[in-house]
């Protein structure tokens, strides 16, 4: 089997001198795993561990006079490698989805997008995005992961969808992981597993093997 692509969501579980130290220990585990972080950590992330750091949201806005956006000009100039659009926590309507990809595109950032079904799968694959994860709302932060809870949607989106996908949701150990990717998933998208656990090597370990 072919080693999985993990991402791993912060959220906003860890604050401070924590979101570094959580860094580091994945780093630790393995560099190649995706982190994704708020814009205020990201630099000190990026400067001070060697993975590939993903923002948990941008908008779809140039560099002027907007107060208060996240501007994807800036979070590559900050070393971004990606963005993170349209979690289920973070909902963005089509108009506002397509046009942020194009932006985060035109800076030659990886686009993350989330979609809840086959249906949204579908709508955002015509988006070309680096990584499509399918996560179903309902199971996000969840004692159930989508792969025990749903294995036939995920083999479902593996005959139909007809591109390259991630599973997401309540993911928690590697059972969950060998069933996504036996039914056709390329990695997992998990969060809270990792971000909360008090031991996040172990957590890891339980994970990955």
């Amino acid at each position: 089997m072919k080693k999985p692509v993990v991402i791993i969501n912060f959220k906003t579980y860890k604050k401070g001198k924590d979101v570094l130290k959580l860094a580091r220990a994945i780093e630790k585990f393995d560099k190649k795993i995706i982190v994704g972080v708020q814009p205020m950590h990201l630099m000190e992330v990026v400067k001070k561990t060697k993975l590939r750091v993903f923002v948990q949201h941008v908008d779809p806005k140039d560099s002027g006079r907007n107060t208060g956006f996240i501007i994807p000009e800036n979070v590559k100039s900050d070393g971004a490698k990606g963005v993170f659009l349209n979690h289920s926590e973070h909902k963005l309507n089509w108009g506002i989805l397509k046009k942020t990809v194009k932006i985060c595109k035109k800076e030659n950032l990886k686009v993350l997008i989330f979609a809840g079904s086959l249906k949204e799968a579908k709508r955002v694959k015509k988006l070309k995005p680096d990584y499509l994860i399918y996560e179903p709302p309902e199971l996000v932060a969840g004692k159930i992961s989508v792969s025990k809870a749903k294995p036939d949607l995920i083999e479902k989106i593996g005959k139909k969808l007809k591109y390259p996908f991630y599973v997401g949701a309540g993911i928690k150990d590697r059972n969950d992981l060998d069933i996504a990717m036996k039914f056709g998933a390329k990695g997992i998208a998990v969060s809270s597993a990792i971000t909360k656990a008090k031991n996040v090597k172990k957590a890891l370990k339980r994970l990955l093997g």
